[in-house]
């Protein structure tokens, strides 16, 4: 393979495992929400926006240095999705999934018009979590930033991986996910439970639009697209796995940056989507799903 062609593969894939890393925080929240409640989440892309437009307050407007700011948005945006389940879905008098999605589908057109009215509707440009010089890896030119995606991203899913395994609150969110009413028999706290799995959600999507809006752009609505292709990845991997959606997020991500580069990347949405629709014929549960409920 000639040397150019080589670099081209590893710039491709380089840059796949940075947007896939975002992918697959976003495939977790989902998949959090849904071992939780049995529903979609479709506020997930939305913490994605709101994690970076709070750092951008943080960092510009308030002039907090980045390691004050950025747990600081985490906890902000922790506390914005612990707020969606009591606020929007807790008192909803039905229990029927297909109304619980809709709760949320609004409550995501809710926030975007509130972060619209907080933030504006022009671009907004997040400085990098450290000087951005560029270097060479593998024969591709990276920056720190895509460094900061991938290292955190890696430690986002361990610590997540810790808490479900390790403490006594991620066992009990574990055993609430799979049998609700036996759990609720032996004293979890289900209800509360169900609030914390959608803070960890809301805390994955600011970690994810932390890291990716410095190389992209920041707006109130960049969590749109983002978001249905972190559900695109949760679903390619198997709705409701944790490894499904890790796995999801990286393949989609690889998938989108060769399509990109080898294709067109007029029509990388499209052959994103494409493939979903393709594996889902074949495999209606997911790369890595199983035919239950939950995984």
């Amino acid at each position: 393979m000639p040397p150019d062609a080589i670099n081209a593969l590893a710039q491709y894939t380089l840059s796949g495992l940075t947007t896939g890393s975002v992918y697959a925080l976003l495939a977790l929240g989902y998949s959090l929400i849904f071992n939780a409640t049995g529903i979609v989440n479709f506020t997930q892309g939305d913490f994605l926006s709101l994690g970076g437009l709070v750092l951008y307050s943080l960092l510009v407007s308030q002039g907090l240095p980045i390691f004050a700011a950025f747990p600081a948005t985490i906890l902000v945006v922790a506390m914005a999705g612990a707020l969606v389940e009591r606020v929007c879905l807790r008192p909803a008098r039905s229990r029927q999934m297909i109304i619980l999605i809709f709760i949320t589908m609004a409550a995501s057109t809710l926030m975007r018009g509130l972060m619209k009215e907080g933030w504006g509707k022009l671009p907004l440009a997040l400085p990098p979590l450290s000087p951005e010089v560029p270097f060479r890896l593998l024969g591709a030119v990276l920056t720190p930033q895509n460094l900061w995606v991938m290292g955190m991203t890696l430690c986002g899913i361990a610590a997540l991986a810790w808490f479900f395994r390790a403490t006594v609150t991620g066992k009990a969110m574990r055993a609430a996910a799979a049998d609700p009413r036996t759990a609720r028999l032996m004293g979890v706290e289900v209800e509360r439970l169900t609030t914390l799995s959608f803070a960890f959600a809301g805390a994955l999507g600011a970690l994810g639009g932390m890291l990716i809006t410095p190389i992209t752009s920041l707006s109130y609505d960049i969590g749109l697209m983002l978001g249905l292709k972190g559900f695109a990845a949760a679903v390619l991997g198997g709705y409701g796995s944790f490894a499904g959606a890790v796995a999801g997020g990286v393949l989609l991500g690889l998938f989108e940056s060769y399509g990109a580069g080898y294709v067109t990347s007029a029509y990388r949405d499209v052959l994103v989507f494409g493939l979903l629709i393709l594996v889902l014929f074949v495999r209606p549960q997911g790369l890595f799903g199983t035919t239950g409920r939950r995984a």
